[in-house]
């Protein structure tokens, strides 16, 4: 078991809570919790070792694209890169119910 800890900035404020997602065979949940700042805290704790460099990678490019700010949390279960992905989407849709994904496009 690994946990991860990063911080991006953004200027996209999560407005309301938001949980996407289980934590499953090949899935993971994305808990993300409003906060104040212009940055995400971002936890990840996964069951897979070794994949620092691939975490790094998927979340500096969702949060360079989407700027979500707030406490987030991953609970990953051997979860792909797409799939976290998909999950974040999701997660970044509920917790700014008055913006959209595609708006930041």
């Amino acid at each position: 078991m690994q946990t991860f800890e990063f911080d991006f900035p953004g200027d996209r404020p999560a407005t309301q809570r938001a949980h996407v997602g289980v934590v499953a065979s090949a899935d993971l949940e994305v808990l993300v919790e409003p906060s104040d700042g212009d940055s995400a805290s971002v936890r990840i704790r996964t069951s897979v070792d070794g994949f620092d460099d691939v975490w790094r990678n998927v979340l500096e490019r969702f949060f360079t694209r989407y700027g979500l700010t707030g406490s987030i949390e991953i609970n990953d279960f051997g979860a792909t890169p797409g799939v976290v992905s998909i999950r974040l989407l999701q997660a970044l849709d509920q917790s700014t119910h008055d913006q959209t994904p595609e708006s930041r496009a």
